[in-house]
């Protein structure tokens, strides 16, 4: 059986280790991703990481293997969380990176994630591994590997983001995932008191699923926060490039209010600088950046394009509603969870009020939270195809870069097919009762003209 070409996905490789995604499909696609690399840079030094699921230790055996066979340099960093990945590669001056993670996935899915040359891999890049695979245009050669330990530099580069004296009170959940050792190694030297949660690296994830974007994944946390009377508490998911968190009232901070509390201080030190959010952002955020003195731009979801989208237009932040956060302020433009996480708590450190006042800041909007539904990959996208062709032969006000994000009198509502997943997601937000439910009228209207049962919470 050859290569799964559904493994092949948007931004990253994605499979269920032992089915779609075997350790000869990583071998052979390491293989290829090295080809590609050295035909790139004119040499092939990567940097390989991988995160705490229980497939991950053999699936980095067989990279190793593949990029070896390629002729690559390979050096390896361990077990630990994505961004540090990203920053050993950037660190290190090495040509590319590869992180093996599932991310936020069941426990028996695994992946890979690139870099080359310092920008996101991702899109058709991805696809060219698959069609040199099935070709068989593969580099050949005799690899070398070394092991080297960047954890210390990574620590370090995080608690330089503090700037405060004073610390806060702060509850840590690491949900069992790969940021877990560098959680509980940063917590122990910032000032202030902490409290961790589950930072024992376990692929099983035997307290609760490692995707902080979930209210339910948040309990512990929000109890702890509570009970301890913490100002803040912050959670991760399975690999750390993204950020949850909650104030000290236990209620939710979600992703676009997370970038709009951090916006202040890096909008105050470059006025008129660009911050970029993802198209399930409030407009309450976009609206924010506007009254901070910064330009806002929307754009495509998707760790990989709002990365690229960064570099592109200088943006010094950026960040989704998944808790992506990607800081290009004082550090290297990458989605890093941990280093999103310390920026936080240095913003609300140096406000002088709480998290809970910081956040009382926002205007309140009503709105669904994010809605998850199945729908098949085959069918997905075509969904979304015939709901943006209807809504455009009747002249509504469409946002069409990712999906279709409806704007009316009332607020907007969005409906996009997942690049990762076979969902589709849907979001609305209103300024009131009444106009959230007609929005979510016309959401479910057009879900029901595609044959599309609603989800839950419509």
């Amino acid at each position: 059986m050859g290569l799964d070409p559904e493994i092949l996905r948007a931004y990253d490789i994605r499979g269920v280790v032992g089915e779609s995604l075997r350790e000869i499909d990583a071998c052979v696609l390491a293989q290829a991703y090295a080809t590609v690399v050295g035909r790139e840079c004119g040499s092939a030094r990567i940097c390989l990481g991988y995160d705490g699921r229980l497939s991950s230790p053999a699936l980095a055996e067989a990279v190793t293997a593949g990029f070896c066979a390629a002729g690559a340099e390979v050096i390896r960093i361990g077990c630990g969380p994505t961004p540090m990945l990203y920053f050993a590669v950037k660190t290190l001056a090495a040509d590319a990176g590869m992180m093996i993670t599932g991310s936020h996935n069941p426990p028996d899915h695994n992946g890979l994630k690139m870099a080359l040359a310092g920008q996101a891999f991702y899109g058709d890049d991805i696809q060219r591994l698959g069609r040199l695979i099935a070709v068989g245009d593969l580099a050949t050669g005799e690899g070398s590997v070394r092991d080297w330990d960047v954890s210390e530099a990574y620590v370090e580069a995080l608690l330089g983001a503090y700037r405060p004296e004073t610390g806060l009170k702060v509850a840590w959940d690491a949900g069992n995932g790969a940021a877990g050792e560098i959680m509980a190694r940063l917590a122990e030297r910032l000032p202030g008191t902490h409290h961790l949660l589950y930072e024992t690296i376990d692929g099983t994830f035997p307290n609760h699923h490692p995707d902080p974007t979930v209210a339910v994944n948040l309990e512990a946390l929000i109890e702890t926060v509570r009970r301890e009377g913490c100002d803040i508490g912050v959670a991760f998911d399975g690999d750390g490039d993204r950020l949850g968190a909650v104030d000290g009232a236990g209620r939710i901070i979600w992703g676009d209010q997370i970038l709009c509390l951090v916006a202040g201080p890096v909008l105050a030190e470059r006025p008129g600088a660009t911050v970029i959010a993802d198209v399930k952002a409030s407009s309450v955020l976009f609206e924010r950046i506007v009254a901070l003195g910064g330009e806002p731009l929307m754009w495509r979801t998707g760790h990989s394009p709002i990365k690229a989208k960064m570099a592109e237009v200088k943006a010094p932040l950026a960040g989704e509603m998944s808790g992506h956060i990607f800081f290009a302020d004082r550090y290297y433009g990458f989605d890093d969870g941990l280093y999103a996480a310390v920026r936080l708590l240095e913003t609300v450190a140096l406000s002088g009020v709480s998290a809970a006042t910081l956040r009382d800041s926002l205007p309140a909007m009503l709105n669904t939270p994010e809605l998850r539904f199945d729908c098949d990959d085959k069918r997905k996208f075509a969904v979304v195809g015939e709901v943006a062709g209807r809504l455009q032969k009747c002249g509504a006000d469409v946002i069409d870069i990712d999906g279709v994000r409806v704007n009316t009198a009332d607020g907007w509502w969005l409906l996009r097919a997942s690049n990762t997943q076979p969902v589709l997601v849907a979001r609305c937000e209103a300024r009131d009762k009444a106009g959230l439910a007609r929005l979510k009228a016309a959401l479910v209207e057009q879900l029901g003209a595609s044959g599309v049962a609603p989800p839950d919470g419509l």
